[in-house]
Formats: C-alpha cells, structure tokens, sequence
C-alpha cells in the first residue's frame, strides 16, 4: 500500500502540498517573520527584501507573516466544519439507510432543504444574527457539510446492508446499531475519507469567500480571504498583494483535491486490484 501510494502521482503531490499547508500552520504557532498584525506606515508597500521577504501591504504589515498565520484560520476552518458535516451527516445517512421507509425519506427530504441554503446564503443570515467572525463561517460551512456526507453516507451504507454478511448478522440477531458500527461503518470509512478531504478543500475555499466579504474573520486576525479584498483596492499600485494569498489559496485547495483523488483510486479494492 504505501509503494503504490508514493507511485501515485496525484496522492504524492496531493500529499506533499498538504503537509506544506500543516507545516506552515504549525510553524506559525511558535514563530513567524513579524506580528502579522504590526503596523508600520512608513514602510508600507516595500518590496520584497531580505527584512520582508514578500513586502509589505498599504498599512506596512508584513505579507509573509500574515499569509503564514492566516494558515491557521484556514485549516481551523476546514477541520472543525468538515468534523461538524462529518458527524451529524454520517449519523444521518447511517440511520436513514438502517430504517429506511418513511425515516428514509425525511432525512433526504431534509438533506434537500438545506442545498437550498448555501454556506454563503447561511453566513448572511448567521451574521445578521450573531455578527460576522470565524465561528459565524465554520458553522455556516459546517451546516452545508452535513446533507453531504448524509448522501455519501447513506448511498454507500444502503450498498453494505445487501451483503451476505450483513444479512448473515441479521439472522444472528444482530441489532441495526450494532451492524452499523460492526459492519457499515469499517465498509463505507474509505469513501468519507475521500469526501472529507474534497470537503476541506471546499472549506477553505468557502472560508476565503466569506472572509473576501467581510463575513468571515476579522481583522486584526489575518486570513487568505480578507488579504484579497482588501489588495482589490490596489491592484495597479500593488498587484502582488493579490498574488500572493490567490496563490496560496489555489494551491492549499489543489493539494488537497488530488490527495482526494489519490485516495480514492488507492481506497477503491476494484482499482486496487487493477494495478
């Protein structure tokens, strides 16, 4: 398994930008260049130096320092709203496919109410409430997580309840919570792995949105999202300050695209068995 996954093209590249987006995350918790947040006025819009390595932005902050810590706010975002999506849809989709029936139906039902709303329709309506912040994005993007992962959930746990095995515990007199646990979840855990890294990438891109709006986090606490709309106004002074967190925004959602894809190929036994 781990030969085919380091000859895997996608899972290694995937695997290596996504390990680059920890490391960065886990480097800004104990250092970074400057206070992302420092302000020094007359050193705004200084190029790339050896003193700041990507410049400055119109208030003098430093450009690495904030792409660096804003990592933070990202993978925060990604893991708390996926594991939000993850644990209310899986439980969702495991019990819709367990009773079936009328059960079955409201759960989709439901699932398909709330595609309706959107994580950035959610955020404006969660911030007309409680005000914009980075806990208004991750339970807006964590709401729309969970009809998700009800749908994967419950399409590949209908699939295992027609095995012979499932069907074997049954007769044994095995209870439906006992079969999902045993027998349901071990099954469809490779396909939840998958969507949840496709989920993280959708997350930090939904994050970075709503922080381009002003929905998301805050200032002083800097994020990918809020260091694009505010380069917006500089584009023809400055444009590299639009550059730089576009970049690291593509290539955080890129990694974890293809270390999805890798996984599914890795994960599929039909694929497996292929190669």
């Amino acid at each position: 398994m781990r030969t085919r996954a380091l000859r895997h093209p996608s899972f290694a590249t995937g695997a290596v930008l996504v390990l680059l987006l920890v490391a960065m995350a886990a480097l800004s918790l104990v250092w970074s260049p400057y206070p992302p947040a420092e302000i020094d006025v007359p050193n705004k819009f200084a190029p790339p130096s050896a003193t700041h390595w990507l410049g400055t932005d119109s208030l003098g902050r430093d450009i690495a320092s904030q792409l660096l810590v804003g990592t933070q706010n990202s993978i925060a975002v990604g893991v708390i709203a996926v594991g939000i999506g993850l644990v209310a849809g899986v439980a969702f989709g495991c019990l819709a496919a367990a009773r079936g029936r009328w059960l079955d139906e409201a759960v989709m039902r439901a699932a398909d109410f709330t595609f309706a709303f959107p994580a950035l329709l959610t955020a404006i309506m969660l911030t007309a409430i409680y005000g914009p912040g980075l806990v208004t994005s991750i339970v807006a993007i964590g709401i729309f997580n969970v009809p998700v992962f009800a749908r994967v959930a419950r399409a590949q746990a209908q699939s295992v309840w027609t095995r012979e095995y499932v069907l074997a515990a049954r007769t044994a007199g095995k209870g439906a919570l006992r079969i999902t646990l045993d027998h349901v979840l071990p099954n469809i855990a490779g396909a939840l792995i998958v969507q949840a890294t496709i989920s993280f990438a959708t997350a930090i891109l939904a994050e970075a949105a709503l922080s381009y709006l002003g929905l998301g986090t805050q200032p002083p606490q800097p994020s990918w999202g809020r260091m694009l709309g505010e380069a917006q106004t500089q584009m023809f002074q400055a444009p590299m300050l639009a550059v730089y967190p576009g970049v690291a925004i593509a290539l955080a959602v890129l990694g974890l695209n293809l270390l999805g894809d890798g996984l599914r190929d890795l994960l599929d036994p039909r694929l497996a068995r292929s190669r």
